[in-house]
């Protein structure tokens, strides 16, 4: 089993202007590597095209050009539904917003996402999972509680959780602690880097956080849809520019 979970090939992502006359380039010519069991941050000026780049990591978008392979796979190749399933079963999101269910308790929230799955080992293991790792972020009081009942920096990490129900390789978060406050986001700091250590998930975080982006094993700077020349190389603590 090869070392490369994630690869990009010369990814450019370009949208219509809404005049129709030119389209405007958000990523150009993006290469990388990410490896399985690293941990990311991913930093830029606002604008840079972080958010497009996870999105097309996370199979939400396509790239206009290029090449990205998951796990060996190319993904270009597959159909929505077939991105979908590579979804629901490879890969984790964690977002800004939580995006949980009002109407649903912490543990129902955690398990929307294997509900879809037909894999009935892994569905009928869902419950004790979820309840292992909520009782590992410090919810397991929390079980029937509602969204509206948590603290914000709660129901981040039940969002964490969720994303982690279906045991992906690539957990992909899009500015996590931009909603939280200081002790929270750096709880929930501690807590994606706990996870990237004992569970053994590939994770890349988009932030603007330096406290967070030091925390991951590296740092990929994009600018203007470009990727630093030397931002692949090991600067964890080195991420210039950032908000602390």
């Amino acid at each position: 089993m090869s070392s490369t979970l994630l690869k990009l090939s010369d990814v450019s992502k370009r949208y219509e202007s809404p005049t129709g006359t030119e389209a405007v380039p958000v990523l150009r010519e993006v290469t990388l590597e990410i490896q399985r069991g690293e941990s990311v941050a991913i930093v830029g000026p606002s604008g840079s095209g972080k958010s497009t780049l996870l999105n097309i990591m996370g199979t939400l978008d396509r790239p206009s050009s290029g090449q990205v392979l998951l796990d060996g796979q190319e993904l270009s190749r597959l159909d929505d539904i077939q991105l979908a399933a590579v979804r629901n079963r490879g890969i984790g999101f964690i977002f800004q917003s939580h995006h949980l269910l009002p109407q649903c308790t912490v543990l129902e929230n955690v398990l929307v996402p294997t509900l879809p799955t037909k894999d009935a080992a892994l569905r009928n293991g869902a419950a004790v999972r979820a309840r292992r790792l909520l009782e590992k972020v410090g919810l397991g009081a929390r079980l029937t509680h509602r969204p509206g009942q948590l603290s914000g920096g709660e129901r981040q990490r039940v969002a964490v959780v969720r994303a982690l129900i279906n045991q992906p390789k690539l957990l992909l978060a899009d500015e996590p602690t931009g909603a939280l406050d200081r002790a929270s986001a750096q709880n929930l700091a501690d807590l994606l880097v706990q996870l990237n250590q004992e569970e053994g998930v590939t994770l890349i975080v988009v932030t603007h956080a330096l406290d967070l982006a030091k925390r991951m094993s590296r740092v990929l700077e994009l600018r203007d849809g470009w990727l630093s020349p030397n931002s692949q190389s090991e600067t964890s603590g080195k991420a210039e520019g950032l908000k602390s």
